[in-house]
């Protein structure tokens, strides 16, 4: 695949860009140079390989849940500042 002014200008358009002729240019030979370096990736042979999905085999070590401290309903709107009896009331803050 090769980038050519008519692709820069459909890229220019999508991402709502406004390109002088200079940048067009150099945004052309950029990607040229990209794409060059992936089809050179694409000649390594990679038969046999595994794809990496992790860095390392280490695996993340979590703690159980435990459930402590509970309160009661009651108890948890009683300093509350305003309540209806089951929730707690605060300011509106989302103006839809």
């Amino acid at each position: 695949m090769q980038i050519d002014k008519a692709l820069i200008s459909k890229l220019e358009h999508l991402a709502r860009l406004k390109l002088s002729e200079e940048e067009a240019q150099e945004l052309m030979g950029d990607l040229n140079s990209i794409l060059s370096m992936v089809e050179k990736l694409q000649e390594l042979d990679t038969e046999g390989v595994n794809p990496l999905a992790y860095i390392n085999e280490d695996v993340n070590v979590l703690r159980n849940d435990i459930i402590k401290g509970q309160i009661d309903r009651a108890n948890a709107l009683k300093n509350a500042p305003s309540h209806d009896g089951e929730h707690f009331k605060v300011p509106k803050v989302i103006d839809l």
